[in-house]
């Protein structure tokens, strides 16, 4: 049973996606409901997050929506290091800071601003010792960023006891077949 689940995946360019009105963004947001639902009926209790611009930020804002169902569930922003929307325009930082005022836990795994790649490590080790489970958006013939925490989760799995899920091009397809299909019939 996943009790405490991280949910990671692309970042916003690496999809081509560049603000939060891009129709793919309603389908990963689908794609995520339908796999969140089906856990939190079986006891999911924390969603993991590092607060990372695109999948995560889509998965923060979902989780806000499912709060007014699921009052029990919450969801924790653990960054790799302090301050790391300091660089993002003011869009993407009233985003973080909304999605960051909503969490049921905040905190950063070094403590320290930005210093090195060594920071991003360390917070995906965390967070995956500290979890059940990994929902992953990523697709092996598109590699990004999300290559790196799936590599660490499969290898985390071989001794423990970790599920991961991941979540494909192909069944975002199939969410947006099925969502054209339903605006179609209504």
């Amino acid at each position: 049973m996943i009790k405490r689940l991280v949910i990671t995946g692309y970042k916003q360019h690496e999809i081509g996606v560049f603000d939060d009105k891009h129709p793919g963004v309603g389908f990963i947001k689908k794609a995520l409901e339908n796999r969140l639902l089906g856990l939190i009926d079986d006891g999911l209790e924390w969603v993991i997050l590092s607060g990372q611009l695109g999948v995560e930020t889509w998965a923060a804002q979902l989780v806000i929506e499912l709060k007014q169902s699921f009052p029990d569930l919450k969801y924790a922003i653990i960054t790799p290091f302090l301050e790391q929307e300091k660089n993002w325009n003011d869009t993407k930082k009233e985003t973080y800071q909304m999605i960051c005022a909503n969490a049921d836990f905040q905190t950063s795994v070094t403590k320290k601003p930005y210093e090195g790649p060594w920071q991003f490590i360390e917070k995906n080790k965390f967070i995956i010792r500290n979890s059940d489970g990994l929902l992953i958006i990523y697709d092996e013939e598109n590699e990004g960023s999300p290559k790196f925490m799936k590599e660490l989760a499969m290898k985390y799995a071989e001794k423990n006891d970790y599920q991961i899920i991941t979540i494909s091009a192909d069944d975002l397809q199939l969410v947006a077949t099925e969502e054209q299909q339903n605006q179609w019939s209504e």
